[in-house]
């Protein structure tokens, strides 16, 4: 059975523990965590977004 290539292993997913030592990690890693967080960052934002404009839309309604 021949050896696997890097390639041909699935990722692992980048996982960053809120205080973990930073210490062992490597710049790269480091960007890719900053890059993940910022994305979830991102994410929650866009749900805030999301349901504040729903509840202006309830608020509205209920106005009347």
């Amino acid at each position: 059975m021949p050896a696997m290539d890097d390639d041909d292993r699935p990722k692992k997913k980048i996982v960053h523990e809120i205080g973990q030592d930073l210490a062992l990690l490597a710049v790269k890693e480091l960007q890719e965590r900053i890059l993940v967080l910022k994305e979830e960052i991102a994410r929650l934002e866009a749900a805030i977004a999301s349901k504040q404009a729903s509840r202006n839309v309830a608020d509205q309604f209920f106005k009347k």
